[in-house]
């Protein structure tokens, strides 16, 4: 596999394994992108155990390949959505180890904290699902939601397409207020009329499909839909209080706020995330705000930095 001629000593390796897609990058020791890959959803709560380890190493080995590195690499961190409880990271490192020499396993939300002095404040993270995770300059942690679909991740992309699709089909029923996103939502899946909803949610089984459809939720906030506004807003509330949780339970000494953003929906609509800053804003004074557009690329360089500590 060793195309361009890298020694194994200068691969370091960066992967952000989330509920849409996992994306790992590749750096050399001046931390410079070797090469990436991609591959689909690596949240074991989502896929199973067994698919979440096979996409890790799919999208690894496609960065490996184009960076010109063999195995083992030098040093990785892996950062997974899906590791959230003492002990999780543990159960990947028997088969993340032959990656790399030394491995780190932490959840996805670490990734974007790294980005802030000192990696202390809070992260907020909206894609696929939510979690806020903090740390202070004493090296206490905490964090709030990430519980999953089924029973948290309120502000995320999936809530955002689930709750569209609950307003769409009252719509249709007249048990709720009219709203465009019925129709956006039977053009954007090719559906001949609102009945076909049904089969489209149920037989795909996809936290990735439903969270797409939070596109068309700003899209029609956007053009002035109310309700789809109405979804927008309560999204942005749900990630202050998340934000606000984590902060609460940490010391920063009554200085402003240091904030990392990531996710999809934070990153990528701008509109949405002047949202959430100016809500939290209001709340409590903010210091450093960074935008982490590629957690991967951080992890990849953190693990640069960092590799002589890593767990091995």
């Amino acid at each position: 596999m060793q195309v361009s001629g890298n020694e194994n000593g200068s691969c370091y390796l960066g992967v952000d394994g989330g509920g849409s897609k996992t994306i790992a990058i590749i750096v050399d020791e001046q931390g410079r992108e070797r090469g990436r890959g991609q591959s689909g959803c690596s949240n074991r709560s989502s896929v199973g155990f067994e698919r979440a380890v096979k996409q890790i190493q799919a999208a690894v080995e496609a960065a490996a390949a184009a960076a010109g590195c063999q195995f083992p690499l030098r040093a990785a961190w892996f950062g997974l959505s899906g590791v959230d409880r003492a002990g999780d990271d543990s159960i990947f490192h028997p088969h993340l180890r032959s990656l790399a020499r030394r491995v780190h396993v932490t959840n996805d939300a670490e990734l974007i904290l790294s980005a802030l002095d000192n990696a202390a404040g809070v992260a907020l993270i909206a894609g696929t699902g939510s979690v806020a995770l903090g740390r202070d300059m004493r090296g206490n942690s905490a964090r709030a939601g990430g519980w999953g679909y089924l029973i948290g991740d309120e502000g995320s992309g999936y809530e955002l397409g689930r709750l569209a699709l609950q307003v769409a089909v009252r719509a249709a029923d007249g048990r709720g207020p009219a709203t465009a996103l019925l129709n956006h939502i039977i053009q954007y899946w090719s559906l001949d009329k609102a009945d076909a909803i049904i089969e489209e949610v149920y037989s795909a089984g996809d936290t990735a499909r439903i969270a797409r459809l939070s596109g068309i939720v700003f899209k029609a906030a956007r053009a002035g839909d109310a309700v789809a506004r109405e979804l927008v807003e309560r999204a942005a509330n749900e990630l202050v209080l998340a934000a606000l949780a984590v902060s609460r339970r940490l010391d920063f000494a009554g200085n402003p706020l240091p904030l990392a953003l990531g996710g999809g929906l934070l990153v990528h609509e701008e509109d949405f995330r002047a949202q959430v800053l100016r809500l939290l804003g209001a709340r409590r004074p903010l210091g450093q705000v960074a935008i982490v557009a590629e957690p991967a690329l951080s992890a990849a360089r953190a693990a640069l930095r960092l590799a002589p500590g890593l767990s091995s």
